[in-house]
């Protein structure tokens, strides 16, 4: 029954194949009167976290629902949560999931592991999509983190996620005669002129230190790893690392939130959304938000520019995730058509233009005059920041992250942040101690140091 049902699916698929057209999406499939729709009975359960992306999404999948027939379990957890989750489901290569998240941070080891499903076999098919769908649109550099060590890709990347800065309320820095920063010394001149002006926090960021303190770290010449992925030395408790996280927690100790350890994502966006903090490094996809009226108090104010150098240069971080098919989904041909649907060029496009959505990995709907005049905010061309950052990275220092074990070692440097930062420990001991730990974890994942 179970093999027959599977040929029926595919030969459903393949008759719907000519209402996939031009796009490859099943938006514009023609509804006949009677006649059976592609994915009539499949329910495909779908998760990702509750970046903007996947939450606007959600208003859109009601048409996907209505053209092919299926039926979609859709949520968007917090980012720990659906990570924790996932990782445990993936590795019982359980089938709780038809499409899933690709996780940045997560990609070597999902990827590496085997947890998901080669989508070249897809890609390559005519009769499942169509080449004007054309994978070679997505941008190479956020492509190459979804591919496996077989050159093949697993994912398909949603987003570009480019750390930036952003000034909810850069009037009262121009107010005090001085400009966005362009270096770790400026955003210290900066904190110090404008912290508690009208009332308002000079800085803030969220608390998952192990992304968003590490283009500090870097730009004081520290590293994570010596020289990843082939040497996994750890680096943490070099002087370098110590200056770093010193002036980071300066930032958040002196001219930061009350409680700002305790700031997710979410809170840490609203305190700017709310023009109750000022400066902020921090996601493209999310800083993009407070130049919406809509949604912001500061849309007036709010100025942008790339990520401040430190003393040993500039290293923005450039993060991807993408939608895969986990190998234990029994619905992959159906999955393969939820994730080509909902990164057709059409609904690229219509996530920008409808949404405002930014952290676009479509080469052709980047070059678009609707991309760019969406990423002028205020005079600022986000656009530019966007494709510069891009360009930052493409130097190869973004190679730690991918790091199978790298999780391992980015829940040691939040511990450590966080003690720096409440004054419990200096940051040379409490680097130290993260180093250790995540020595004896990376060890116990079976890595030899």
């Amino acid at each position: 029954m179970k093999t027959r049902w599977h040929m029926t699916r595919r030969d459903a698929l393949k008759t719907g194949a000519s209402a996939l057209a031009a796009t490859g999406t099943v938006l514009h499939a023609p509804a006949v009167i009677g006649q059976a729709k592609p994915l009539d009975g499949v329910t495909l359960n779908v998760s990702c976290w509750s970046a903007p992306y996947p939450k606007w999404l959600a208003d859109y999948i009601p048409e996907f629902e209505e053209q092919t027939g299926a039926r979609v379990n859709y949520e968007t957890p917090a980012f720990p949560v659906y990570n924790q989750r996932v990782d445990l489901e993936l590795s019982t290569q359980g089938s709780a999931y038809d499409v899933l998240n690709v996780t940045f941070i997560y990609s070597g080891r999902w990827i590496g592991a085997g947890w998901f499903t080669p989508l070249d076999e897809f890609i390559n098919d005519p009769n499942s999509t169509p080449p004007d769908w054309d994978v070679d649109d997505f941008l190479a550099g956020v492509r190459g983190p979804l591919t496996g060590k077989d050159g093949q890709l697993y994912g398909i990347p949603w987003i570009a996620d480019v750390y930036m800065a952003g000034a909810a309320r850069y009037d009262l820095i121009e107010q005090a005669g001085l400009a966005m920063p362009k270096t770790f010394d400026d955003v210290m001149a900066v904190m110090e002129a404008v912290h508690g002006q009208d009332g308002v926090a000079g800085f803030i960021t969220e608390n998952h230190y192990g992304w968003v303190w590490i283009p500090y770290l870097m730009g004081f010449g520290g590293k994570i790893f010596r020289d990843p992925p082939d040497d996994l030395t750890l680096m943490l408790a070099e002087p370098e690392a110590a200056e770093a996280a010193e002036y980071f927690a300066r930032l958040l100790r002196d001219y930061s939130v009350d409680g700002v350890l305790s700031y997710g994502y979410d809170q840490a966006l609203n305190a700017c959304l709310q023009g109750q903090a000022n400066y902020i490094t921090f996601n493209q996809a999310w800083l993009v938000q407070l130049g919406d009226p809509a949604a912001s108090k500061v849309a007036k104010t709010v100025n942008y520019s790339v990520m401040p150098a430190g003393p040993k240069g500039n290293f923005p971080g450039v993060a991807t995730h993408g939608w895969g098919i986990p190998v234990g989904s029994q619905n992959k041909e159906a999955a393969w058509e939820f994730i080509k649907w909902a990164m057709s060029k059409e609904m690229t496009r219509r996530m920008l233009t409808e949404k405002g959505y930014g952290s676009i990995t479509r080469r052709s709907v980047i070059d678009t005059p609707e991309f760019h005049n969406k990423m002028l905010i205020n005079g600022v061309d986000v656009a530019d920041i966007y494709l510069e950052t891009i360009d930052f990275a493409a130097s190869g220092y973004m190679k730690y992250r991918t790091v199978e074990v790298y999780p391992q070692v980015d829940r040691q440097i939040d511990k450590a942040i966080q003690l720096v930062v409440s004054g419990q420990m200096p940051a040379a001991d409490a680097l130290k101690q993260a180093q250790d730990n995540a020595i004896a974890d990376l060890r116990r994942a079976g890595v030899k140091l």
